[in-house]
Order: structure tokens, then C-alpha cells, then sequence
């Protein structure tokens, strides 16, 4: 194999592992991107949840002490 060939075949396994790289950095930029939406999303219904709880009254919840006895006592 000559020196012209060698240095051929270097370039082209160079292009194909940047093809290869290019690839792979597009699908991990579009596994990001899914996974901030989803992270965007979940906190906002988490801030849902929290406000919510923060409405509930405190005199609806009927602690241990408050709760009537069972019948047979």
C-alpha cells in the first residue's frame, strides 16, 4: 500500500467518524430537548400540586383526637 493510499484511508475513517460523532451529538440534542419539556412540564403540575395543597383548610382534615369512637364503646 502506498504512502498516497494510507493517508487516503485515514482521511476516510476520519469522515466517517465524524459523520458517526455528528449523528450521535444530534440524537443526544434531541433526547435533551425531550426530556426539558418534559422536566418544564412536570415542574409546572408540581406547583399545581403544591398550591393545592396549600388551599386545603385545616379544620377539613379531622386529626386522631377529633375522630368520633367506633359504636361498640
Amino acid at each position: 500500500m502506498s504512502e498516497i493510499d494510507k493517508l487516503q484511508q485515514q482521511i476516510d475513517d476520519l469522515e466517517y467518524k465524524v459523520a458517526f460523532q455528528e449523528d450521535t451529538i444530534e440524537q443526544l440534542n434531541h433526547a435533551l430537548t425531550q426530556q426539558q419539556g418534559d422536566i418544564e412540564r412536570m415542574t409546572v403540575q408540581i406547583q399545581y400540586l403544591v398550591s393545592k395543597l396549600k388551599n386545603i383548610e385545616p379544620e377539613n382534615i379531622a386529626s386522631q383526637a377529633e375522630e368520633t369512637p367506633p359504636p361498640h364503646y
